[in-house]
């Protein structure tokens, strides 16, 4: 176990004097190349920022106003009769939304259900089996100004459904 720590420690720093080598074994200037390309992520930061304030802001209107209890309360219904655990709703609506929402709703799901019970494999199944679709076609699309998103979205949704759900019927079928 401690060649895995030592490798994963030291993973980043080897690439990086890999590719500083490489670079003065082709005679590169590597730091004013390593400048450009700062210089042009902060370019990037700045034109992403406004979608990610949006997004950050709508994550916590959700969270805080009791719209996705509502929401986990009127689709209930529907997941009882599928023999989907409403206990993960939470998580499956703010999955395609953002990462760190997401992770905070699992680990609350975790700590209070278990990692070994049921709803607790199937979070993290769901975790591992999906995507922050919005999040993601939002900064990728943004970036490279790419304005016409639906199909997109809606290949990314529907993935992130079928990992949803696939997540369940699998811990289903194991339990």
């Amino acid at each position: 176990m401690n060649l895995v720590n030592y490798l994963s420690a030291s993973a980043i720093p080897i690439v990086i004097l890999i590719i500083i080598i490489y670079g003065l074994f082709e005679k590169k200037k590597v730091y004013d190349i390593f400048l450009d390309v700062a210089k042009d992520g902060i370019k990037i930061v700045l034109k992403l920022f406004p979608t990610l304030i949006g997004i950050f802001v709508a994550v916590g209107v959700l969270r805080t106003s009791g719209i996705l209890d509502l929401i986990v309360k009127f689709v209930s219904p529907i997941t009882n009769l599928l023999n989907i655990p409403s206990e993960i709703m939470p998580l499956a609506l703010l999955r395609p939304i953002s990462g760190s929402a997401s992770i905070g709703v699992a680990v609350d799901i975790m700590q209070k259900y278990g990692t070994d019970t049921f709803i607790g494999l199937v979070t993290s199944t769901i975790m591992g089996s999906t995507e922050t679709t919005l999040y993601t076609i939002a900064v990728y699309t943004s970036c490279v100004g790419i304005k016409k998103t639906r199909f997109v979205l809606a290949a990314a949704l529907l993935a992130d459904i079928a990992g949803m759900i696939s997540s369940v019927v699998i811990w289903q079928i194991l339990s």
